[in-house]
């Protein structure tokens, strides 16, 4: 099948849920500066994803190859077994929300407009989810991260931007000759169908990751993943 592209996505943003991350007290001054950032932020923002519903073909120990390309990674496998799709995708908040954050000239707002960067993006990927959601009908969904995990590293970026194609041309995101993506406030991916609660964080032990979905489980990687 042919990748899609989703452009734009709905912005959606928590502000109040915002403000709180950032430690700022509602309907202080600073509140007010924010919310006025989150308002330009909103009539800039045109995130987008671009995504391919791939298909399982094969799997060995330690990989599987989906649409005849091969994803190395234990983890990734074992998610996988028992499943003949999956979704491919690269999801960003978009050129147009990283110009904006990055021409801010004080110090403090440029701060704020990367945590509203961030925050858009979170929304884009909820948008996209309840996209999928709603035309595939997944009642439950897990994704995996290139990257994420040493067992997955960030050199399979390759092989997921050659599973999509064209990203650059689609949605405007470059991956760069160190596999990080331009604009950065981007994220690529596998999503699966699952009856089971899985996130990448289950199995990375970084304590301080203010991006951490899920407390880690010493005991998950023996327990379902070791081979032997």
């Amino acid at each position: 099948m042919e990748p899609i592209v989703l452009d734009p996505l709905p912005v959606e943003v928590d502000t109040p849920q915002l403000l709180k991350a950032l430690h700022i007290r509602a309907g202080s001054r600073n509140a007010d500066e924010a919310e006025r950032l989150i308002t330009e932020a909103v009539a800039i923002a045109r995130p987008k994803v671009i995504y391919k519903l791939a298909f399982v073909e094969s799997r060995s120990p330690d990989a599987v190859v989906v649409d005849g390309l091969t994803f190395t990674s234990r983890v990734l496998r074992v998610n996988l077994d028992g499943l003949n799709r999956v979704f491919a995708y690269v999801c960003t908040s978009g050129r147009e929300l990283a110009a904006w954050a990055e021409g801010q000239a004080d110090l403090l707002a440029r701060y704020w407009a990367d945590a509203i960067n961030q925050a858009i993006l979170r929304g884009a990927m909820v948008a996209f989810e309840r996209h999928l959601t709603q035309t595939y009908r997944l009642e439950r969904s897990a994704r995996m991260n290139p990257g994420s995990l040493a067992d997955w590293p960030l050199s399979q970026q390759r092989v997921l931007f050659a599973l999509l194609g064209d990203v650059t041309a689609a949605i405007g995101v470059e991956l760069t000759e160190s596999l990080l993506m331009v604009p950065t406030k981007s994220v690529s991916g596998i999503l699966f169908p699952t009856e089971e609660t899985f996130a990448s964080c289950q199995l990375c032990p970084r304590a301080a990751c203010p991006n951490r979905r899920a407390p880690y489980d010493a005991a998950l990687f023996d327990k379902k993943y070791r081979t032997g």
